[in-house]
């Protein structure tokens, strides 16, 4: 079989970006996506504005996908209590469904051969790498992308880390109907253990997505009875839930989400997206991230083919910097920001001191965005 120039593991966001931007540039790309699209994932469905002048670049016009137009963020402690604010930079309400779904075709647009097979496997010898299926069929590329999300067979094959100390996070995510809920408004609602948050998509259902530590999960039989119990004691997400009528049989959940800090690249792999690292859901910005990392990847290969000036290395030092650069600070104020909103009292002063300065949650929500990227 002919040698490819990249092949890229996982179809979500950031590895159909990268598909398509390296695709479009003339390189012959492998993807692989167990799933058939479209289909549903577990994720908050919003996206910061910040990342339209990179899709634009790649001719991805999301506004025919018709999203909601989301400028106003509603944020509420476990008591109940609420405070609005104005989103400067402002996003879309999107689903996932179809979002992904139009980057597939997108990527076959641009001749991306996508694989629907399970990665088994990836070895890297003499420059090259094998990426093995559960097929048993073997494919030589030259370079490697991991997209596969937050949690995969592949990074225990890789011996990653962060993969070895138990999680203690779940996240659950389906979608409702309720017609009054305001069309530009994302709300984050905090309970004991979590916090929930809710926005239009395209189809004006509302995506629920929600994050649980599984101390406070554990003692429940149910989702349904831990969203009666727990949640809905906030009395915000308890009017939803008995007003809102569930469009999902059943909720997606996914157990074992970790927020360690994971590796860029691991044995010559680099890695986009969830996979690279995970912003705590209440930033509302993983998904542009996820954007931005495959522009960021995308760029440090094409110097590696043209002009041939980059070395393998290269490409890793720089994708390494410059991600850190991006993101770095990013992912420690939502680590800070979860450790404040997860313990109630302070959750509660937090906001008594944003109401008194009122210029604070701006702030908050912008050291949490980025620039447009260009």
């Amino acid at each position: 079989m002919k040698k490819a120039d990249i092949g890229i593991v996982g179809g979500g966001i950031a590895g159909l970006t990268a598909a398509i931007h390296l695709a479009s540039c003339g390189l012959k790309v492998l993807l692989f996506e167990k799933e058939k699209y479209p289909h549903h994932k577990v994720c908050g469905e919003y996206l910061s504005r910040e990342i339209l002048p990179y899709l634009k670049s790649l001719n991805i016009s999301l506004e025919s996908l018709q999203p909601k137009i989301i400028d106003q963020l509603l944020y509420s402690t476990p008591s109940g209590k609420t405070i609005k604010t104005d989103l400067k930079s402002g996003g879309f309400g999107i689903s996932r469904y179809a979002l992904d779904n139009y980057l597939y075709e997108k990527a076959k647009e641009q001749n991306v051969d996508i694989i629907h097979q399970t990665v088994t496997n990836t070895t890297f010898e003499n420059e090259f790498f094998e990426i093995r299926t559960f097929e048993n069929q073997a494919f030589p590329t030259k370079i490697v992308l991991g997209a596969f999300g937050k949690r995969s067979g592949l990074d225990k094959k890789l011996n990653r880390q962060f993969i070895e100390k138990k999680s203690g996070w779940l996240a659950v995510k389906a979608h409702y109907k309720l017609d009054d809920y305001p069309n530009n408004r994302v709300s984050l609602h905090n309970f004991k253990g979590g916090y929930c948050g809710l926005s239009k998509t395209e189809t004006d259902s509302v995506n629920v997505c929600y994050l649980a530590s599984y101390e406070s999960f554990k003692n429940y039989k149910s989702i349904d009875s831990y969203k009666e119990e727990v949640l809905c004691r906030n009395p915000q997400l308890k009017t939803f839930f008995h007003e809102a009528v569930p469009l999902f049989e059943t909720d997606l959940s996914i157990a074992q989400i970790s927020f360690e800090k994971k590796s860029l690249v691991e044995d010559h792999i680099l890695m986009l997206g969830d996979a690279a690292g995970l912003i705590h859901p209440l930033c509302g910005n993983g998904m542009a991230m996820a954007f931005h990392s495959a522009k960021l990847a995308s760029e440090s290969i094409l110097k590696y083919y043209n002009p041939n000036a980059f070395s393998r290395t290269d490409i890793e030092k720089e994708y390494i910097k410059k991600w850190d650069q991006q993101f770095k600070s990013r992912m420690k104020i939502g680590s800070a920001l979860q450790k404040i909103l997860l313990k109630p009292f302070l959750a509660e002063a937090s906001q008594n001191i944003i109401k008194i300065i009122p210029s604070l949650l701006p702030f908050i929500i912008a050291k949490t965005h980025g620039k447009p990227v260009i």
